[in-house]
């Protein structure tokens, strides 16, 4: 239901240097004066640190892909039409999609960086994360490929309000496949509508998208974000519990049940909090 994105601050490169000017005057004011002042050593200037690409978890493959145009002072645009010609190891079930697969993390930004480089390196360590041996194992201990776990935790990572909560969430995940209920996910919705909003109306439920999880069975057909590392933990050791029902109410309020008449009062609760906040103008 949340997108959060962390703020990321440019970084600056400085160098700091002393100019020392020296004014001579009578031979013995000199000594005394400019000796001293020659003799200090001018402290070595700052290295030039490297500049860097942070790609936040959670974040949308489209925001990468602008994420990287702007880094690379590159025109809007560029970095997505890279896609069909940079040639990702990406599973199969990805159809060339690299949703879910740009892992987040930060990637040193050098001279030769490319657009086709950067989205290698995002691939090349989401596979290296993803397909080792406790988050491969994990997912098969629960009937599923990495794809299908990756998809999951793309999910955790935009619902959970906090890392606390995704444990829960997950098993609000596959307690509802279990049982053979549609997910019901906002953040679905919100990824076929390109939003996010904490705001779901009635009528977005009713839109035509394999990224419906109102009305499609199922895991959606692509991750819906970029997920990282605590999310894929929680996809594969979800925290045991029988809720199939979670809203957060507040900040730091999100409650998780498995009774509909209960979760509808947490509902109630949400929207009424809404109501209070003040519109913007």
């Amino acid at each position: 239901m949340q997108m959060n994105t962390p703020p990321r601050s440019a970084i600056r490169l400085t160098r700091r240097g002393r100019t020392v000017l020296v004014v001579t005057g009578a031979v013995v004011a000199a000594a005394a004066v400019a000796v001293p002042l020659l003799n200090v050593e001018r402290p070595a200037p700052e290295a030039a640190k490297p500049k860097v690409l942070t790609i936040p978890e959670g974040w949308r493959s489209g925001q990468v892909y602008e994420a990287v145009d702007k880094a690379l002072a590159l025109p809007v645009g560029t970095t997505r039409k890279t896609l069909p010609r940079t040639g990702l190891k990406l599973p199969a079930d990805a159809e060339g999609n690299p949703e879910g697969y740009l892992f987040p993390a930060t990637y040193p930004l050098t001279e030769k960086s490319t657009p086709q480089s950067l989205l290698t390196y995002m691939v090349d360590t989401a596979n290296r994360k993803f397909n080792g041996a406790p988050m491969a194992a994990g997912a098969q201990r629960n009937a599923m490929n990495v794809y299908q776990a990756v998809t999951i935790a793309s999910i955790i990572q935009a619902e959970a309000a906090a890392k606390a909560d995704m444990g829960k969430v997950a098993r609000v995940v596959f307690n509802r496949l279990e049982r053979g209920m549609p997910l019901q996910m906002d953040s679905t919705i919100n990824y076929a509508l390109n939003r996010s909003t904490l705001n779901t109306a009635v009528a977005d439920t009713k839109i035509d998208s394999p990224y419906n999880s109102y009305q499609r069975m199922g895991l959606p057909p692509t991750p819906i974000d970029n997920p990282g590392e605590e999310a894929m933990r929680a996809a594969i050791t979800p925290t045991p519990g029988d809720w199939l029902y979670f809203v957060t109410v507040k900040p730091g309020d999100t409650r998780f049940t498995a009774n509909y008449a209960e979760h509808q009062r947490n509902v109630a609760e949400f929207n009424k909090n809404q109501a209070r906040k003040p519109k913007a103008s």
